[in-house]
């Protein structure tokens, strides 16, 4: 049996005057739930105990969020003096905080440790060489690179070195007066595999034996991020990542673990916001079903580019009969499309001024949104739920 076409849908619905003005309404816009992150942060906490939990100020920096967790006793991971002075005014204290772009200006790296910083992430000589110039007797970890398998937003070659360049750079920043700390890697986002830390840390485990051959006393492994949010439903629970982390460090580590540290970000804020948006248009281009929305890849929503984050949607129009749709942003660009090779099934009733809720979408929703482009407005920010 073959769906209702969309007039079909309008036809049956009960009668409406066209003429009548639409609510106003405020879309497009992220509901940021602080109660519910500061709730991830706690249960990633107590599933590993022992390990520093630093949320990745990247992934959503509002000041209530990064207040309430750190009155929660979590700590911070960031990656620019920006980021710096925000933990900072929430109430970290710089010596907590992990700096963890690899490849930084020296302009920042000296206003980062002018504010207290002394962990740095480093992956190549020279950066090790620029810290050591710009802030002298910092720690560094020496970030790996990994595959990303398993994840939904693989990382890039963009960072990381193999074992052998990791314990020359380390070699190197003591021999520049640096602390050798540790290691650093990130298994890629959103990543579906709790066994994606096992290579990593053997990896790790290969830098620190080495490092040890030489007389040095590393101390520190970033385990980075990638705990996911529920997207799909289906991802395995915090108590799954937990344990196989725990198996890894034992396996390579044997009775000799050193401090660790995770970096989640969409991990602790991800399932705390919803993106509200409102239908612009739904039009049908040869055959095919295109829904526009008010928010779209550069207006808040660029993970989903090339469909690599597949959000939840909810719509003010479901319950009734659905089909296939292409799902576009507002703006003029071309690449503002959110869902296309991949359509999703919504309301054929879907219309013009219909609101579109976008799950999970806490993470990476206002810190990317591009200011003026076609002169949108940055994404905005309303709390909703118990504040903290």
């Amino acid at each position: 049996m073959s769906l209702p076409t969309v007039e079909e849908v309008h036809a049956s619905a009960e009668p409406t005057d066209p003429t009548a003005p639409r609510p106003v309404t405020s879309t497009p816009r992220l509901e940021l739930d602080v109660h519910a992150a500061v709730g991830a942060f706690s249960a990633l906490a107590d599933a590993l105990p022992g390990t520093g939990v630093h949320y990745a100020v990247k992934a959503n920096p509002h000041p209530v969020l990064l207040r309430s967790l750190h009155q929660a006793g979590c700590r911070f991971d960031v990656a620019s003096p920006a980021e710096v002075k925000a933990a900072l005014a929430a109430g970290a204290q710089p010596e907590t905080l992990v700096y963890s772009n690899p490849v930084k200006r020296r302009s920042d790296i000296v206003e980062a440790a002018a504010l207290g910083v002394s962990l740095f992430v480093v992956d190549s000589p020279q950066e090790t060489r620029k810290v050591a110039q710009a802030a002298p007797g910092s720690s560094v970890l020496c970030r790996l690179v990994t595959s990303g398998a398993g994840s939904d937003w693989p990382l890039s070659r963009k960072y990381g070195v193999s074992t052998a360049e990791a314990l020359d750079i380390l070699l190197l920043a003591a021999h520049l007066g640096l602390d050798p700390a540790g290691v650093s890697f990130h298994v890629g986002s959103q990543q579906r595999d709790p066994g994606a830390w096992a290579t990593p840390v053997a990896a790790s485990a290969r830098v620190f034996a080495g490092l040890r051959a030489y007389g040095l006393r590393p101390w520190l492994l970033d385990l980075g991020g990638g705990f996911p949010a529920r997207l799909a439903g289906d991802e395995p629970a915090v108590a799954d990542y937990a344990s196989a982390i725990r198996t890894a460090l034992r396996a390579s580590f044997g009775s000799d673990l050193p401090r660790t540290l995770i970096e989640p970000g969409r991990g602790i804020v991800g399932e705390a916001g919803t993106v509200v948006t409102s239908v612009v248009e739904v039009v049908d281009r040869g055959g095919t079903r295109w829904v526009f929305l008010d928010c779209g890849v550069f207006t808040g929503l660029v993970e989903t580019l090339e469909e690599a984050i597949r959000y939840p949607l909810r719509t003010s129009r479901d319950g009734g009969p659905v089909g296939p749709c292409v799902v576009a942003g507002p703006t003029c660009d071309s690449a503002d499309v959110l869902y296309q090779n991949e359509p999703r099934m919504l309301p054929l009733a879907l219309a013009e001024g219909d609101e579109v809720r976008i799950d999970c979408a806490g993470a990476y929703s206002t810190c990317y949104s591009t200011v003026g482009f076609n002169g949108f407005d940055p994404l905005p920010t309303t709390l909703v739920g118990q504040v903290v």
